[in-house]
């Protein structure tokens, strides 16, 4: 019996360990993730809360501007942050559950400019506007682009249409409205090229217990073969076209 209690001891602190709530937040990217009558929900939270559910952990989760966001699941023990692409400058920095959704990485520009974008390198003579601290700004910056980053994506289109950029680097993911149909400005923005596609996940501090991220992996994994990810997807694609 005594050459067991060293296992068990292990098993009970990791059992007690799942056991803690975890903290989790998302930025508002319909339909992914947002609040609607005070409710967090969206199709990629519904993915989380359902996986969740399965495997009994208590959780809180909210909707926060993404550097906030970010940064709590970098610093703040037992937090994760979706959805949030996976690269290589991020790697080392969280412990991953996913993936839950696919990403385009897309240059958009002024329709009356014309820039000719067929390689990423095409673009390396102009200057990007990006959202400081994204994984687009971290990409871009880390491959030598001259990119001007600013604290709100919203100030991107006024800029680029005050031609104050060349072009404006955004993220597409599966079933969302391109960024220039949902400020209105259908014609006078373009896009130019997709320059990169991700994959993106629930993104965890370095404290989650590994026991606990293989468990969420495993149940993604088996949410997607039992059908659960494309039903939620055929869901808020429904919910899309009424709108």
């Amino acid at each position: 019996m005594a050459k067991h209690l060293p296992l068990l001891a292990l098993l009970l602190a990791a059992s007690g360990a799942m056991a803690e709530t975890l903290y989790i937040a998302a930025e508002h990217s319909p339909p992914a993730s947002m609040r609607e009558g005070g409710e967090v929900t969206g199709r990629e939270t519904e993915k989380i809360r359902e996986m969740l559910a399965r495997l009994a952990v208590p959780y809180k989760i909210d909707i926060l501007p993404w550097k906030r966001a970010y940064t709590m699941a970098r610093e703040r023990p037992h937090t994760c942050v979706y959805s949030t692409a996976r690269t290589p400058e991020r790697e080392k920095q969280f412990k991953w559950a996913g993936p839950t959704d696919e990403a385009e990485w897309i240059f958009l520009g002024r329709a009356d400019h014309k820039f000719q974008l067929r390689t990423l390198d095409d673009a390396r003579s102009l200057r990007i506007g990006t959202y400081h601290g994204d994984a687009r700004d971290e990409f871009l910056r880390a491959r030598g682009f001259n990119v001007e980053p600013v604290l709100s994506d919203a100030s991107n289109p006024k800029k680029l249409l005050l031609n104050r950029i060349d072009l404006w680097a955004v993220g597409v993911r599966v079933g969302a409205a391109p960024p220039q149909q949902q400020i209105g400005a259908d014609g006078a923005i373009v896009p130019l090229l997709v320059f990169h596609r991700v994959k993106v996940y629930l993104a965890c501090n370095p404290t989650v217990p590994d026991a606990l991220v293989e468990r969420m992996n495993a149940t993604l994994e088996a949410m997607r073969r039992d059908g659960s990810f494309a039903r939620l997807e055929r869901k808020y694609a429904e919910l899309e076209k009424r709108k």
